[in-house]
């Protein structure tokens, strides 16, 4: 799991609701992409998916799947991280 910091670390540096950046990377293989998008649509009761892209390696082992919903607090952003954490086929997560 990724070493996250706290909540109030979080809101002291942030205000509140914003765009954070996830990303995640892992292997381009079992709808990893569509996972990631949908983890953190249902964690975050969205209707639509959010914004992100998509890099694939050279050889296309793996994708990173860069992601930018708007958070509400910073519970969100922890729930969306310990979500993604779950993720078969994750191999990075920042």
């Amino acid at each position: 799991m990724v070493n996250l910091p706290s909540a109030e670390l979080l809101e002291s540096q942030h205000s509140f609701p914003c765009a954070w950046t996830f990303k995640v990377i892992g292997y381009a293989d079992s709808n990893f992409t569509a996972r990631v998008v949908w983890s953190v649509r249902e964690e975050l009761g969205m209707e639509i998916d959010p914004p992100y892209s998509l890099r694939s390696t050279a050889h296309g082992r793996h994708v990173a799947v860069t992601l930018e919903p708007i958070c509400q607090s910073s519970q969100q952003v922890l729930a969306v991280y310990a979500r993604l954490s779950g993720l078969d086929g994750l191999v990075m997560l920042l």
